[in-house]
C-alpha cells in the first residue's frame, strides 16, 4: 500500500514537472549588438559593463563602445559607467530575426560636493609666524645686478689668476726684452714719463712699506 502511495506520487511529481515546462516557451537566442554614445556629446562611452539580470552575467564594451553577445528575447539588460547613470533597456520577444543591434545613449551623472579649503597650517598663529619669516627667492635680474656689483667684480678681477696665454705673453714679452738688451747695459727710465706714472702709484699703494 505505501510503495503505491509512493509511486503515484512520483508520477504525479513527474506530471507536474511536465505541464510546468509545457508553460514556459523555450526564448529565442539572438546576436545582441550595438554601441554605448554619450547623449551630450554623442561620443562613445568605452569600456561600460553590460550586465543581463535574468542570468547574472554579461559583457564589457570596447575602446569604442562597441559590444556584441548571445542574449535571448525578453532579457533585460543593464548598462553602468563610472560618471554616467544607469540605463535598462528591454529585448523584444516579438523579433522575427537573430540578430538585434541597439545604439544606446548614456546620461552624464553630476555629483556637486562642498567646497573645501585645505590650507598648511593648522591655525592662525602658525599661519602668521610662517607668512612674516618668508624669504622671497630672488628673480634672474637679482641674481645678475649682486653678480655684476662694481665692488665685487674688482675684488674678483684683483685675485684672478693669469690665465696661460697671459702667462705665455708675458714670458715672450719679457724674453724679447732680454734680447733686445743682450751683450749690453739696459737703458735707464729715469726719464721715462710711464716709468714715473708707475712708480707713484705704486708709492700711493704701499708696495715699497716694510712687510711684517
Amino acid at each position: 500500500m505505501k510503495k503505491s502511495l509512493l509511486f503515484l506520487l512520483f508520477i504525479a511529481i513527474i506530471n507536474s514537472v511536465s505541464f510546468a515546462q509545457d508553460e514556459v516557451p523555450d526564448r529565442d537566442i539572438i546576436q545582441f549588438s550595438g554601441v554605448i554614445l554619450d547623449g551630450d556629446s554623442l561620443q562613445p562611452v568605452p569600456f561600460t559593463s553590460i550586465i543581463v539580470l535574468q542570468r547574472h552575467s554579461g559583457t564589457t564594451a570596447d575602446a569604442n563602445g562597441i559590444f556584441s553577445f548571445a542574449a535571448q528575447t525578453g532579457d533585460s539588460i543593464k548598462f553602468t559607467s563610472v560618471g554616467f547613470k544607469e540605463a535598462y533597456f528591454v529585448i523584444p520577444d516579438t523579433l522575427n530575426t537573430k540578430k538585434y543591434s541597439l545604439i544606446q545613449l548614456m546620461s552624464t551623472d553630476t555629483m556637486l560636493l562642498r567646497t573645501h579649503m585645505v590650507y598648511p597650517w593648522p591655525s592662525r598663529e602658525q599661519f602668521k609666524e610662517e607668512f612674516l619669516n618668508t624669504r622671497i627667492p630672488t628673480d634672474d635680474l637679482d641674481r645678475a645686478n649682486a653678480n655684476l656689483a662694481q665692488a665685487e667684480m674688482r675684488e674678483r678681477m684683483q685675485n684672478m689668476p693669469g690665465s696661460g696665454s697671459e702667462n705665455f705673453k708675458y714670458e715672450n714679452y719679457q724674453r724679447a726684452q732680454q734680447s733686445y738688451y743682450n751683450g749690453q747695459y739696459p737703458s735707464w727710465s729715469i726719464l721715462n714719463p710711464i716709468a714715473w706714472a708707475q712708480f707713484i702709484k705704486a708709492w700711493d699703494n704701499g708696495d715699497f712699506k716694510k712687510k711684517d
